[in-house]
């Protein structure tokens, strides 16, 4: 509502305008004035002022005059006296999804919105959804929309005179003000949106004082691209590209923009630039006008006034009902139609913006009341056929015309018939549809569609969904003005299918090929549109008898009228066995076809009606209609289809092949090949057998070829001949046999569908979404549910994937190899799979013909044909042709098909002779087919027994078998004898010979392939261990417990020293096994040793930065280097925010042999089309040569160094070197070396003297301990360190490539360090053993890694390692730390760890000499740098824990007490900040946050040193107790941690207080910065709700944040973080480095490195992403209760969680694979055009 305290006095006003006489004429002068100066004035307003403005002084005084006192004052009074609406009318934007009802919707367009659905019955019910494409409303509350449950809670009346609350409740004085101020305002929008005087206003509205201010307005169009605008704009009107695109973005929102405000002749001269700059582009202008300001004004405010009336109707019902009164309304004085009709009329001329406003104002006001929408569809119907024309000529998509409200009418059933009674709705649509086809009837009145215009038919055929609509729901009561109504549309109707028929005609082509094809889609489509329709008016037909016959007289009559293909010769007999035909002549081959028959298929629809309701007794004139005649043109359809398969219409091309295709395609063959088939069987159930049989072999044109008065040697010919056999009897066992249609025989329509589905599982076993597609629309899922449990068993989808029902096998002798429907692929296959699940069950091969339902008796004489003369002359003839075997003159596919039409006909007679006796048996065909030239020996009976012999026909030896002893039961039958007694006496002998022999058959085949398997198995082995030669290094490098024990000898002392080997750190470490490592290059196929001198062989691998272990998702590191060298890399946050993961498929290369393959990938990729889409060639990516992994480095082999561990010297050493001197001796070399670097030419002495005190160690000390040479390594293995160093310093800090910096050995150990914790978060995560069950691939990659990084001080500059070491040890030894240095809660330890291990044995180096310490100088460095870390990361997890667990029951231990004594210890130096709790609940605590540290460790240690890990760490079942235990031991590590803080409490103690008492740790006890937890959370994917719905239902609730508007809004859920983005919209674009980027890509940049998972809610699909221009979809975790995905809702089933599913997603992210699933599924689909992923 508008505010009271305005500078306008709105209730003197609005007393002015009640006063007034000329109401009218006053509120007009006082928008006059007001309008102008609120809109569209020199000075631009921002949207919030001129929306204050527009309520205080335009809005505010209207409502007071509404309302006769203070707006909020009377709309309180209205509240308390009125009720809410029983409907929503809801109104859809487009992509918003909405919901139906499977179970309780009268018809598919009744839906719901998302808050109603939620709230309704029918979330319980079997449901659908999908996305609307804007425009329609929400039918909760129309009672006429479902069966059951209209409303939900939200708009239930709770009582059942709820319509009759909603009459108008207004005082007469506030309706009649309504009224009056409706009608004013109405007047004034109408007028302003049909205003078409852009310079001038309505003489009323003319201002005094006329402004010179114009706008330039360009309106919307759809045939220029966004571009093409911006292109335009930037070029005529001088704005930048930012304005231009704003313009571009709100001219296709809104429709129009003004883009230009000046005097008329600046106007003029932009919009002559803007129209001539467009027409270089597109042969269309831009639509350009010019407009008055004041015109500009008036029309804005009436926009305006169209969402103020929407928000006053929603008020009350009485103001609805006064303003759809005023709106329909029509003035007796004045020629126009009604407001709303004027409105409607010119709606095609509106823009964009206008026409929604109106729209939505039709769908509250009229749409929500009853009576008002009966009187709206009759004005919508007056004008149907204008509104029609006009959304034909407009360039708008539907959703945004005034035609797509036909919907909202047609779809009412009440509506429905009242518009057929009154307006006669049928007769209005059709005839729309024939004016608009006019110009496509050639001279005989038929449609010819040549060169016609594609987008204009596809708008014309969108008509007939008018027609579906108003035909979904048949009357149950027939009154006598729709009975007439009805028919006089129909046969309107039937005038349209008369243009249809015969339609399109060809002619066979002889000689040369057809020059241009025939245009064949249009009527086509016009096929697909009507077939829905024929089947509604079929139905509404048959629910009334007198209709029925109406109907049938109608059409039959409308088909005497048509004269397609008439004969051009006339009537002469043709002769066959005694048999006389008259008919006239016709070759399908030689004269003109149409494949368009709709008028006879109706006939034959609505005739088979007639039989089924019993009304064709009343039709007075049944046999007025010659049946062959009614024959006629389906039975030349049917043969033109067999001769196109039989190649004779090659040289007519693909259009008359694609004809014949969708003829039986399950699109239309419910209304073309059925029909025919139908009216062939109803001509055949009123024909003499001999005579229908004898019309078929004439038109089948093989008539001469049966009567023996024809031959050929030409072998074209005779093909011909015998495929036009094969489908003429393929068309008779169809006419016999097809009996499952309602009427034909007593089936129900699920009997039909059941069938259906049978023989589509009989083929293969099929996903849900298979059989629906491979089923007619009308046995829709609903028909399917009702059956499939009766007749398949469902079989559940593992993690990829889907669903798939088998046929159950009690159903399959049902199964038809004939089945009508199978297309020729379908009948082989489905033929095949049967045949072999036969002979899985060892049954013969013969596919019987399954026993058909009986005929209905109208139908039941079509059962002679099988027993008539002329079938058993062409079985005879066809069956004789075998016998004689003449290659050429028969086919296997013949005789199959003769055998199956036997085969029925002795089926036929034996129900026949079982129902009943003998003598009333007339169908005689097992007499016959005996007696017939059985003087010859050429009966049928006889022939069969030959052709048993034809060694060609060894597949049917089975089906003749079968059909003989059909033979002999029918003999018994009629001869009423027992089977057995008579076949014992024929068969038995021979019968049990044979059964002897088949079994001797099958044990040899048995044996032969028995010994054909153990030959394979012998291959497969041999290759096998071929490939495990190949890639030795796969198997090889698995730890093995026994090797290594055959190494010691089997003494007393072996148990100890196999203990020693499971010690990777310290004096007691276990040796390194020299082991041989030969791999073969999977390039050039040649081993070679992996050796440090020999040429480098290397690993594939990829490098990527990884957010997988982040505790702060979105914070992102960067290289900050300040000066100190204390910031990230050198340093990882605990918080883990970003890390540098490199992973491997584990394939092998030769170095050189990589760099050629790289070479030749670089040249040859930069020629191949869109390749950059899969790999980033300027960043040295390649796809891996075997597995076609994404890599862009590779890692080289560095062998472990074999060692036997001196024992003895390492017990001396360590007397000597404790952790205190350690220290010191570490302390004095740093120094030393600092000094050194400081001053070169100091002397060591005078250094010394220093530095040293009594008995302190010098700067030489350190080598004492033991030194040795360093490795050398080939210049091979050399250049290869330097690529893949290069590689992960670059992809790490996405810098610019630079082998000489100093962090490039730093990111090196860092990639370490965080591939080890990912590998190890892995493992945990899914619950495996430390070690032993990696696969080969990560482990392979993961030794490699370590050795890489060993080896990275070898290559880099000494000085540079040594200064990071100094720095690294400064966070463990305060003393010697630079200023910044991090405190114990600001550094990863686990990274710190790596760092200097790595990185100690650069204090060895001399100027002079290179040296490195000796594997127990080693040994000691590796033991105290864990032991100090270890201690300072307990500390770390003891500081930074709150949630201590009270550890009950059991006395004190060891550990808890030293565990209380630290806490103690940390609490005095802290300020006593940490919480006092129990010891056992720290040791606990600290013990379960030290694990993973002490995992990542062990992982280190094992793939630097090669020493085996103990047996506890290989094995899942030991319980965390003993696997912390193994830990420790293989650390060298006591048992009890705590322990280390006594052993080395005089080092310790100063290193402790000096790690409590820094700054940032005094902060983080206080609160005041957020610290890591220890254990660190283990990051997963979000977790998504089990019912997709769910997910829907946050979707339709997402508000764009930087926008108002909710169209088109594609919400897009972050797997990583869930947050909610708005995807692929200009609303959240970004900028990236310069770079537009959409929400999704700049979101991935700090959520996941550049790596995103998003699932897109409307689309129901996952994006994976991986970089700005690389992305790929993925099938959505959700599944249907058929084990189905359902990308784009495109069926629109409930969807449920399927977590195996999502768990493999959780696998692909943790395993860093996203980059090679995107990789990988770009080289499978051949991306023709880019996405532009940036833009998502």
């Amino acid at each position: 509502m508008a505010e009271g305290e305005n500078s306008v006095n709105g209730l003197e006003l609005s007393k002015e305008w009640l006063e007034a006489t000329d109401m009218r004429g006053e509120l007009l002068r006082y928008l006059r004035e007001q309008v102008p100066q609120i809109f569209c004035v020199r000075t631009e307003r921002s949207p919030q002022e001129e929306e204050e403005l527009m309520q205080s002084r335009l809005l505010h005084p209207l409502e007071c005059f509404l309302f006769g006192e203070d707006p909020l004052e009377g709309l309180e009074k209205l509240k308390q006296g009125s009720t809410s609406s029983q409907l929503c009318g809801r109104v859809f934007k487009e992509g918003e999804t909405v919901y139906s009802c499977r179970d309780c919707a009268i018809d598919p367009t009744c839906v719901m919105c998302m808050d109603c659905f939620q709230d309704s019955v029918h979330k319980s019910h079997r449901y659908k959804m999908h996305a609307s494409s804007g425009g329609g409303f929400c039918d909760c509350g129309d009672v006429e929309a479902w069966k059951i449950g209209p409303c939900c809670s939200k708009h239930d009346p709770g009582a059942a005179t709820s319509m009759v609350t909603e009459e108008c409740l207004l005082e007469p004085e506030l309706y009649e003000r309504a009224e009056k101020l409706f009608r004013e305002l109405l007047h004034y929008v109408t007028d302003f949106l049909v205003w078409e005087e852009s310079l001038e206003l309505p003489a009323e509205l003319q201002p005094r004082n006329k402004d010179s201010a114009y706008y330039c307005v360009l309106y919307n169009d759809e045939h220029h691209s966004y571009d093409h605008v911006i292109y335009t704009l930037q070029r005529s009107v001088n704005c930048n590209e930012a304005e231009a695109q704003t313009h571009t973005t709100l001219i296709d929102k809104e429709g129009r923009r003004a883009v230009k405000r000046g005097t008329l002749r600046s106007c003029q001269q932009a919009k002559d630039l803007i129209r001539s700059n467009s027409e270089h582009i597109s042969l269309q202008p831009l639509r350009v006008e010019i407009l008055h300001a004041a015109v500009m004004a008036h029309q804005t405010f009436a926009l305006r006034l169209g969402s103020w009336f929407q928000k006053i109707i929603g008020f009350s019902v009485g103001f609805r009902q006064a303003f759809c009164q005023v709106a329909l309304e029509t003035n007796p004085e004045s020629d126009w139609p009604c407001l709303i009709s004027r409105l409607m009329l010119h709606d095609a001329r509106m823009f964009k913006g206008a026409r929604k406003i109106v729209h939505e104002l039709i769908f509250c006001s009229m749409l929500m009341e009853t009576e008002f929408k009966r009187l709206f569809a009759l004005e919508f119907t007056k004008h149907f056929k204008q509104l029609q024309k006009d959304f034909i000529n407009d360039d708008h998509e539907r959703s945004i015309s005034i035609t797509a409200l036909s919907v909202q009418i047609f779809t009412v059933p009440t509506l429905a018939r009242q518009l057929i009674e009154e307006a006669n709705v049928i007769k209005v649509i059709v005839d729309t549809v024939m004016e608009l086809l006019r110009e496509h009837l050639d001279i005989h009145n038929r449609f010819f569609f040549l060169g016609y215009n594609g987008d204009k038919f596809s708008r014309i055929q969108v008509i007939f969904h008018d027609l579906r609509y108003i035909l979904i729901s048949k009357p149950t009561i027939w009154t006598e003005d729709l009975r007439t109504q009805f028919i006089e549309g129909f046969k309107v109707f039937l005038g349209l299918l008369q243009c249809m028929q015969g339609m399109e005609e060809v002619k066979r082509q002889f000689g040369q090929h057809i020059a241009v094809e025939p245009e064949w889609e249009p009527g086509f489509s016009l096929q697909i549109q009507l077939r829905h329709i024929l089947a509604m008016f079929q139905d509404w037909c048959f629910s009334d008898d007198e209709i029925l016959l109406l109907a049938f007289k109608e059409c039959r009559k409308a088909l005497m009228q048509c004269n397609n293909q008439p004969f051009q010769r006339d009537a002469s007999d043709y002769y066959m066995c005694k048999h006389i035909l008259h008919v006239r002549p016709y070759k399908v081959s030689q004269q003109p076809i149409s494949i368009h028959l709709p008028i006879s298929r109706l006939l034959a629809g609505l005739h088979v009606l007639l039989c089924r309701t019993g009304a064709i007794e009343r039709l007075d004139d049944i046999e007025s209609l010659d049946p062959s005649l009614l024959a006629e043109h389906p039975l030349r359809c049917v043969v033109l289809a067999a001769q196109v398969s039989a190649d004779m219409w090659r040289r007519n091309g693909l259009s008359l092949v694609s004809q014949v295709y969708y003829y039986q395609d399950v699109k239309c063959r419910d209304e073309m090949y059925d029909k025919d088939i139908l009216m062939l069987q109803i001509a055949a159930s009123k024909m003499d057998p001999n005579h229908f049989l004898m019309l078929i072999l004439l038109r089948f044109e093989l008539f001469d070829y049966f009567n023996g008065s024809c031959s050929s040697k030409d072998q074209d010919e005779l093909m011909q001949w015998n495929r036009l056999t094969e489908e003429m009897l393929y068309l008779i066992i169809v006419i016999v046999g097809e009996r499952y249609v309602p009427g034909i025989s007593h089936v129900t329509k699920e009997d039909v569908t059941m069938r259906e589905v049978i023989h589509l599982l009989c083929i293969e076993p099929m996903a849900h979404s298979s059989l629906v597609k491979g089923l007619p629309e009308n046995c829709d899922e609903t028909g399917l549910e009702t059956v499939i449990t009766k007749v398949a068993t469902f079989k559940k989808p593992g993690v990829s994937g889907h669903g798939l029902y088998e046929v159950k096998k009690e159903r399959l002798v049902e199964f038809n190899p004939f089945f009508y429907h199978y297309s020729r692929s379908q009948h082989s296959k489905a033929e095949e799979s049967q045949k072999k699940r036969r002979i899985q069950e060892s049954n013969d091969k013969a596919l019987r013909p399954p026993v058909p339902p009986a005929f209905c008796p109208a139908f039941s004489s079509i059962a002679r044909l099988l027993c008539s003369d002329i079938i058993i002359h062409i079985l005879r003839s066809v069956l004789q042709k075998a016998a004689e075997d003449r290659a050429t003159h028969w086919t296997e596919a013949m005789i199959q098909r003769a055998l199956h039409l036997i085969g029925q006909a002795l089926l036929e007679e034996k129900i026949q002779l079982e129902d009943c006796s003998v003598e009333e048996v007339t169908f005689d065909f097992s007499l016959k087919a005996r007696i017939i030239g059985s003087e010859h020996g050429k009966s049928v009976f006889i022939l069969l027994s030959k052709i048993k012999a034809v060694p060609s026909l060894e597949a049917q030896k089975d089906m003749v078998k079968w059909v003989l002893q059909m033979f002999e039961i029918v003999k018994c039958l009629r001869e009423k004898s027992s089977p057995s007694a008579s076949m014992s006496t024929e068969t038995t002998r021979p019968e049990e010979s044979s059964q002897d022999k088949e079994k001797a058959e099958r044990k040899r085949k048995a044996e032969a392939a028995k010994l054909h398997r153990q030959k394979i198995m012998a291959q497969m082995s041999a290759m096998q261990k071929v490939f495990i030669e190949s890639n030795k290094m796969l198997y090889d490098n698995m730890p093995e417990s026994g090797t290594q024990g055959e190494l010691v000898p089997a003494t007393e002392s072996s148990a100890m020293e196999q203990m020693e080997l499971s010690v990777a750190v310290g004096p007691h470490r276990g040796s390194t096994p020299a082991e041989r490592e030969v791999l073969t290059c999977i390039l050039c196929q040649e081993e070679q040793e992996v050796a440090a001198q020999a040429q480098a062989m290397v690993l594939t691998a990829c490098v990527q930065r990884s957010t997988v272990l982040t505790q702060c998702r979105g914070k992102i590191l960067t290289n900050r280097e300040d000066g100190t060298g204390t910031s990230y890399p050198l340093f990882m946050s605990p918080e883990l925010a970003v890390g540098t993961h490199t992973g491997s498929c584990g394939h092998v290369m030769h170095a050189t042999c990589w760099q050629k393959y790289f070479e030749a990938v670089q040249n040859t990729t930069r020629n191949r089309l869109h390749a950059e889409l899969i790999i980033d060639l300027e960043n040295g990516e390649y796809l891996c040569p075997l597995c076609k992994s994404l890599c862009n480095t590779v890692i080289p082999l560095v062998p472990l160094e074999p060692l036997m561990f001196d024992y003895e010297n390492a017990e001396i050493i360590g007397q000597h070197l404790t952790l205190p001197r350690w220290i010191q001796i570490l302390s004095a070399r740093i120094k030393g070396l600092k000094s050194v670097t400081q001053d070169n030419e100091a002397s060591s002495a005078h250094g010394d003297t220093g530095l040293c005190g009594e008995g302190q160690p010098d700067f030489r000390s350190i080598l004492s301990y033991g030194v040795q040479e360093p490795r050398k390594f080939s210049d091979s293995m050399t250049e290869m360190l330097v690529v893949c160093a290069t590689t992960v310093h670059r992809v790490g800090l996405q810098t610019v490539p630079n082998e000489l910096c100093p962090l490039v050995p730093i990111m090196a150990w860092n990639t370490c360090a965080f591939t080890i914790q990912a590998i190890e978060n892995i493992l945990q995560v899914e619950d495996k053993p430390l070690f032993g069950s990696l696969q080969n691939r990560q482990l392979a990659g993961l030794k490699a890694i370590v050795q890489f990084s060993a080896a990275q001080r070898l290559k880099s500059s000494q000085a540079v390692i040594q200064r990071h070491f100094a720095e690294m040890l400064g966070v463990l030894l305060p003393a010697m730390s630079r200023k910044n240095c991090p405190s114990v809660l600001e550094v990863d330890f686990f990274h710190l760890l790596v760092g200097l291990v790595l990185s100690i044995p650069s204090l060895y180096q001399e100027e002079a000499v290179d040296l490195e310490p000796s594997a127990v100088s080693s040994a000691y460095n590796h033991l105290h740098i864990l032991h100090l870390i270890t201690m300072a990361h307990m500390l770390q997890i003891l500081l930074s824990s709150t949630d201590f667990v009270a550890v009950t029951g059991g006395e004190e231990t060891e550990e808890a007490r030293a565990a209380a004594e630290l806490c103690s210890t940390v609490s005095h130096h802290t300020g006593r900040l940490i919480p006092d709790v129990s010891g056992s609940a720290v040791a606990e605590r600290v013990k379960r946050g030290l694990e993973p540290f002490l995992r990542c460790a062990a992982l280190f240690f094992n793939s630097l040193t090669g020493v085996h890990p103990p047996e506890e760490l290989s094995s899942a079942a030991v319980s965390s107790q003993a696997q912390m235990e193994g830990l420790c031991s293989y650390l060298a590590l006591p048992s009890n941690v705590f322990q280390l803080f006594q052993e080395h409490r005089d080092s310790v103690a100063p290193l402790l207080r000096r790690w409590c008492v820094s700054p940032a740790v005094t902060k983080a006890l206080n609160g005041k910065i957020q610290t890591a937890r220890y254990p660190r959370r283990r990051n997963r994917l979000i977790d998504l709700p089990e019912d997709y719905s769910a997910l829907l239902n946050q979707a339709s609730h997402f508000q764009c944040p930087k926008s108002t508007d909710d169209e088109r809004k594609r919400p897009t859920l972050c797997l990583f973080c869930g947050a909610m983005l708005c995807s692929q919209s200009s609303c959240c674009l970004s900028q990236l480095d310069g770079e537009d980027v959409g929400a999704c890509t700049a979101h991935a940049a700090t959520c996941g490195a550049g790596v995103g998972m998003f699932l897109r809610i409307r689309e129901c699909e996952i994006i994976l992403m991986a970089s700005r221009t690389r992305g790929s979809t993925y099938p959505a975790p959700y599944l249907d209760d058929y084990g189905e995905t359902d990308p784009r809702l495109g069926r629109g089933n409930p969807l449920h969680l399927c977590p195996e599913r999502y768990k493999k997603l959780n696998q692909l992210w943790r395993q860093h694979c996203i980059l090679e699933e995107i990789a990988r599924s770009l080289e499978v689909v051949n991306v023709m055009f880019a996405f532009e992923w940036q833009m998502l």
